[in-house]
């Protein structure tokens, strides 16, 4: 098969969805398919095997001066002018924009492809393309539950307004999601959310669960371990992932164990809620920010790690997760949303929102070497067991082939 993967934004160090393009896209080529992903700005890694075909945006998000993008030129450019106006206000023009480019992309090169699989950007232009190609569309889970977070989080209103401005593109997702085709969800839970939220038939959804990159996070030497080191995946800035709640339980860890830091895989804090709390327990010492790393790094932070905490009040799937496991690092975990899923029984599991059941599971674990060693062991199992791209790929390639022969089906009776 020819497939085109759309990716609005494909950013290769940070975020889930750049990791989900550059392995499904890997895998799908292994299994002897042509694969193209088809991105905006920032644009993902890809393996050799994979084109890139770019479509371009104003990348205003990946500039440090938005208003050197203005020119009079974009009074002739009506998309332009509106991505560059939704961003100057505080929206978040990309799925929208994004959709109109590719589109028209698709239109002229049709023939390029035998399949269209998009990744959640839910844009109004799916309409148009699932009738003028086969299409199935990935929703990791609906952003509608970040929204809800940050505005359960908010400070003020200005904070409120401004998580607002930000979510403009989800009445449109609300609109499209029902109207699709074909969905592919990446756990259970995300599916239940997504029927929940966007009002989706149950009947158009499949679960494929993601993959996890098994020979690249591999387990490494004992001898790279640094003692009462913690590792975690979540950026500061983003009240979903409960980053606060294993900060505040840094104090009492640290009481036990004098030499405990943290290394957070993630945006470092600024004028945030976090940022504040790091400075009012004096804790900047102790907890270091890494962002915009390779995958290599990655893979080093873990192997350095004792122990990985995902304090998150919801994910879809959650890959923080998965990757830790992969590496053998014991792993402290909530089971909201998809995480359940990804790490079953094999790791100590907390209740979300909870500073004091991270304390206690640290300090257990910290004092237990034969619970971590057995969480180190099983952990790599049920990745290698469940979690190979490959066995994502087969699925993927199984449902395409449902995809293209419903729509050859639909329009030969037309």
């Amino acid at each position: 098969m020819k497939i085109g993967l759309l990716s609005y934004r494909s950013h290769p160090y940070s975020g889930g969805q750049g990791i989900y393009v550059k392995h499904l896209s890997k895998a799908l080529s292994y299994l002897g398919h042509e694969v193209s992903v088809l991105s905006g700005q920032p644009y993902p890694e890809l393996d050799d095997s994979i084109e890139l075909i770019k479509i371009p945006s104003l990348g205003m998000f990946e500039t440090g001066d938005r208003m050197k993008l203005f020119s009079l030129k974009l009074l002739f450019k009506p998309l332009d002018l509106y991505e560059w106006l939704t961003v100057m206000t505080g929206g978040f023009p990309e799925p929208y924009t994004y959709g109109r480019r590719v589109y028209k992309y698709l239109k002229s090169n049709k023939k390029d492809f035998d399949v269209i699989l998009d990744n959640q950007s839910l844009c109004g232009s799916l309409l148009k393309i699932q009738e003028i190609l086969p299409l199935a569309v990935t929703i990791h889970h609906p952003i509608t539950k970040d929204h809800k977070l940050e505005m359960e989080n908010a400070a003020n209103w200005k904070e409120k307004l401004s998580s607002m401005r930000w979510h403009n593109f989800l009445p449109m997702q609300k609109r499209v999601a029902p109207k699709l085709n074909k969905i592919i969800c990446v756990s259970g839970p995300s599916k239940e959310d997504i029927i929940k939220e966007f009002l989706v038939d149950d009947k158009k959804i499949e679960v494929i669960l993601n993959g996890i990159d098994i020979d690249k996070f591999v387990p490494g030497s004992k001898d790279l371990v640094q003692v009462n080191k913690i590792i975690t995946t979540a950026s500061a800035d983003i009240p979903l992932k409960g980053l606060k709640y294993l900060i505040l339980a840094l104090p009492k860890i640290l009481k036990s164990f004098p030499k405990t830091t943290l290394t957070v895989i993630g945006k470092s804090p600024s004028n945030s809620e976090v940022s504040k709390i790091i400075d009012k327990l004096d804790l900047n010492n102790i907890i270091s920010f890494r962002s915009g790393i390779s995958e290599d790094e990655i893979v080093h932070l873990y192997h350095s790690s004792e122990i990985a905490v995902i304090p998150s009040l919801y994910e879809g799937f959650g890959f923080g997760a998965g990757e830790a496991m992969a590496c053998g690092v014991p792993l402290i975990s909530t089971h909201s949303g998809g995480l359940k899923e990804v790490v079953g029984e094999r790791a100590v599991e907390i209740m979300p929102s909870s500073a004091e059941e991270i304390e206690k599971a640290v300090i257990n674990l910290f004092n237990n070497r034969e619970k971590m060693k057995e969480l180190s062991e099983k952990g790599r199992q049920r990745m290698e067991s469940k979690f190979d791209w490959k066995l994502a790929a087969s699925s993927y390639e199984s449902s395409f082939k449902d995809v293209i022969k419903a729509f050859n089906n639909e329009h030969h009776k037309v």
